[in-house]
């Protein structure tokens, strides 16, 4: 008897850890319409972005430094990717497809690379193989200077506006030490860049002919930025960066101006005290238009354009680590006018948004047992 319960202790439980019940397929209500949520894939080692091809094939990241294809498996590792520095929140980042990538295969890749002095966000830039097996002629096209010895707040996302200018985030590395560096120009430290897909410095970025100033620079005075998309209507880069302890910030990127970090948030350190002389705003920089206290911890976002959801139009959607939510936000021009937190039940902490080409909603989530999640209107 004993052993029979034995071989059947084990016969359960081997057919729960292989069993597809433990992937997500829920239907979920909302303030609008009803939602089925259902992996993808799982198995992701913390996976960080996530890109479409054109015939509607995923390519995601992973942290440790794997690239994978996805169909409905995940393929072997896409060789050609370049080394990562994966400690801490380092490692291989995000994803992005060249806007004439039909033609020319070109995927542009941001990671933490290791290098004198520390590490730093790096992008590199490579064709993909015709049988999506390997990143071919593969040249880094932008180093964020200086490195610091730091495993935090590499940034990064990457953007691309309809001219074919290259957006990268990057954070300011999170220690006191160096921090103040967002306010500096002569550093990529708490900065947008704006590059041509080659990594040369376009004509009309705001501090070409300044001098002392790094001319790929588009905007300063940020905290770590991982969420960022153009807005579809103005064509205007947003992005939602992570605040200390509270202040999480949505903001209107314009070109040339200082967002504040660290002299102006409304968060504190973590250990409680106050950051600089705790200012919450100052003449001369830029306020956010949305703040989170509690944080969200944003990473991820979409303004989405698609037509499943057509009640959500417009709407921009951001994925939230802490909240272990898709935040999805009502706009009116440059203004928020309602939020909704979706999956919260889940628990699970949403690392990037996508949308696909038949407007189904992807999020991925950021876990050891990472997953690939594809939301539909549940009829």
């Amino acid at each position: 008897m004993r052993q029979l319960v034995r071989r059947l202790s084990l016969v359960s439980l081997a057919a729960m850890l292989a069993s597809p019940a433990l992937a997500v397929d829920e239907v979920f209500e909302t303030e609008g319409p009803s939602i089925r949520v259902q992996t993808v894939v799982n198995g992701l080692s913390h996976p960080w972005g996530l890109a479409f091809l054109p015939d509607g094939t995923m390519l995601v990241t992973e942290r440790s430094g794997n690239l994978r294809l996805v169909t409905d498996r995940l393929s072997d590792p896409i060789a050609g990717v370049p080394e990562v520095d994966a400690r801490g929140q380092g490692g291989l980042l995000d994803v992005a497809l060249d806007p004439a990538f039909e033609q020319n295969r070109l995927v542009y890749l941001s990671y933490a690379e290791a290098g004198e002095g520390g590490n730093s966000t790096a992008v590199a830039r490579g064709r993909l193989s015709d049988d999506n097996a390997r990143l071919e002629n593969v040249e880094v096209i932008f180093r964020q200077q200086p490195k610091v010895q730091s495993q935090l707040h590499f940034g990064s996302r990457l953007v691309f506006d309809p001219e074919g200018h290259l957006f990268i985030t990057l954070g300011e590395r999170s220690h006191e030490r160096f921090r103040s560096q967002a306010q500096e120009l002569n550093s990529h430290l708490g900065k947008i860049v704006r590059i041509n897909p080659d990594g040369s410095v376009p004509a009309d970025n705001p501090f070409v002919n300044q001098e002392g100033a790094l001319p790929e620079i588009w905007s300063y005075g940020h905290r770590n930025i991982q969420a960022a998309a153009l807005n579809p209507v103005t064509g205007v880069l947003w992005e939602i960066e992570h605040g200390p302890r509270g202040g999480d910030e949505l903001n209107v990127i314009e070109p040339g101006a200082n967002y504040g970090w660290p002299i102006v948030t409304l968060g504190i350190n973590y250990d409680g005290t106050t950051i600089g002389e705790g200012l919450q705003h100052k003449d001369g920089m830029v306020d956010a238009i949305r703040t989170w206290t509690p944080v969200i911890a944003p990473s991820g976002m979409i303004f989405y354009q698609g037509d499943a959801f057509p009640d959500w139009k417009g709407n921009l959607f951001v994925g939230g680590l802490a909240s272990t939510a898709l935040v999805r936000l009502t706009l009116s021009g440059d203004s928020v006018t309602g939020e909704e937190r979706l999956l919260e039940s889940l628990r699970l902490r949403i690392r990037d948004v996508a949308e696909g080409p038949d407007g189904s909603i992807y999020v991925i989530t950021d876990e050891d047992n990472g997953e690939i999640l594809r939301i539909t209107p549940a009829q």
